[in-house]
């Protein structure tokens, strides 16, 4: 390519992933190697939803949630366009089209448009599965400021709100909003929350100590309709326990990749746009899709930051590596030795607010008494609010649920990243949560995760804490750590009381 022909890098959306990409990008940037524009829907730059229920709650202060300084990007020479949306893409001509009726061209692009929250089918809602719902008064799903906004209007004037679903972001916002002082209803349609993660008995205790938190629970709920008034939402209408009233419906029914640009422009598309394992969703290797809007190799989207920030970094890497031909010149195929990204993902669960503490992993379902090839022990004390289920086969953990005993709870996490065997004697892992005890019965090693949500280990958590960072916010500045849930900081400040060798 000539020195004197920038090649055009355009990211579609700017979500914490698209930042992450972003802030890898800048060195090249710098460099003059390309020109870079990121076109946004939303009028802020890329911040943390997962805290959007605190920021709702009142515990967070919105401006809190910013993960990338806009003006810094637009002194580096990024072009933003937020609070634009892209009509189309013509891939022949390379051509984005705004809804402002601009035109952005370029040589590689990037899609990186995250996913939407799913609408449920009840009377009364727009539930088109690729379109932007248009929710009434009252009715929001918490995945921007303005909807944590909304919420937040409603519970300091007191209102009641009704969550429906009973998953893991639906359980998080009931307990941020009962932990700010709040009354909310978690109503969702299984016999317990988290029913598929969770046994039977577990979602029995599950249900408990949410109600002992200070949530509602209604189970078993068949929702069919909402019910409104002029000012908004009034009632959620079900076929087996009345109309339900309420002051707002915050919906958290699962997300869909928004696929639908991609779809448009003739790229395929499944459970996300559809890549192979190099992030390439067009023939041309011009084309990239990564985070939750990415079904990378086959591999449904997984959801989380980790696996996203992996993809970015892999990402802006190759982009900073590999020029892209000269907008006249046909694209050149991949180095067939060019490394994919990783994309491994824990399929660890957690849960911490108001004094409940979960945690699940793989399977859980199988009963003590099943027989076949696999070992299951119990422990169970519901009047203490502990829970112990341990899946094994061949002495490896494949499954385990623990509540209410955190130790233990940690102690098994590595237990089944590591594959690693268990005591002969399970009962010794309950121990671990008599204060007497010591920490654990083994230590976490560098490369094991500390940080749920961003994938940041403990060694790199340790180098932080020794290269000087003094304080949590300095730690998630050097290594993302504790930037997400917030469930690791009390790790992080163990490890800054005492420093910790990577």
């Amino acid at each position: 390519m000539s020195q004197k022909i920038r090649e055009r890098l355009l990211v579609i959306g700017f979500g914490p992933v698209a930042a992450s990409l972003i802030e890898g990008l800048l060195p090249g940037l710098a460099d003059g190697l390309f020109t870079l524009d990121v076109v946004s829907t939303e009028e802020h730059a890329a911040y943390n939803r997962v805290l959007l229920a605190e920021v709702a709650a009142g515990a967070t202060p919105a401006g809190h949630l910013g993960m990338i300084d806009p003006l810094r990007l637009a002194e580096a020479g990024v072009g933003l366009h937020l609070g634009e949306s892209v009509l189309r893409v013509d891939r022949s001509r390379r051509l984005v089209f705004l809804d402002s009726g601009r035109t952005l061209a370029y040589d590689r692009l990037v899609f990186a448009t995250g996913a939407r929250p799913v609408v449920p089918t009840l009377n009364g809602l727009d539930f088109a599965p690729h379109a932007e719902a248009n929710l009434p008064a009252g009715v929001m799903a918490l995945r921007t400021l303005e909807d944590a906004a909304a919420l937040n209007h409603v519970l300091v004037s007191g209102g009641r709100v009704l969550v429906l679903g009973g998953g893991i972001l639906g359980i998080e916002a009931a307990l941020a909003m009962a932990e700010a002082g709040h009354r909310p209803v978690l109503v969702h349609h299984g016999p317990a929350p988290l029913g598929r993660a969770v046994d039977p008995d577990g979602g029995m205790l599950l249900a408990r100590s949410l109600r002992a938190a200070g949530v509602e629970v209604v189970s078993g709920v068949r929702a069919t309709a909402v019910r409104r008034n002029p000012a908004g939402f009034t009632a959620l209408a079900t076929e087996d326990h009345g109309e339900i009233a309420g002051d707002a419906l915050l919906l958290s029914c699962g997300v869909r990749a928004r696929t639908e640009l991609a779809a448009g422009c003739g790229l395929k598309v499944g459970r996300g746009i559809q890549t192979n394992e190099h992030l390439v969703a067009d023939t041309e290797n011009r084309v990239f899709a990564l985070g939750d809007c990415a079904e990378v190799a086959g591999a449904a989207p997984a959801g989380l930051l980790a696996p996203g920030w992996a993809q970015a970094a892999w990402l802006a890497d190759f982009l900073l590596k590999h020029r892209a031909p000269a907008p006249d010149e046909p694209s050149r195929p991949l180095d067939p030795g060019t490394a994919a990204p990783v994309q491994g993902a824990s399929n660890v669960l957690m849960l911490k607010g108001q004094g409940l503490e979960l945690v699940v992993a793989g399977n859980v379902m199988a009963g003590p008494w099943d027989g076949g090839r696999a070992r299951v022990s119990v422990f169970a004390d519901p009047q203490a609010g502990q829970y112990l289920k341990l899946v094994t086969e061949d002495e490896v953990l494949t499954g385990f649920l623990a509540i209410g005993l955190p130790r233990t709870g940690a102690e098994l996490v590595l237990a089944f990243e590591r594959g690693s065997a268990l005591p002969q004697d399970r009962s010794t892992l309950l121990r671990l949560d008599d204060p007497g005890m010591p920490e654990s019965l083994a230590a976490a090693s560098a490369d094991d995760q500390l940080c749920r949500c961003t994938g940041a280990t403990h060694g790199q958590v340790a180098r932080a804490v020794e290269e000087g960072c003094g304080t949590v916010a300095e730690v998630g500045s050097a290594c993302r750590a504790g930037t997400g849930c917030g469930g690791c900081r009390g790790k992080i400040e163990a490890m800054l009381r005492v420093s910790v060798p990577a």
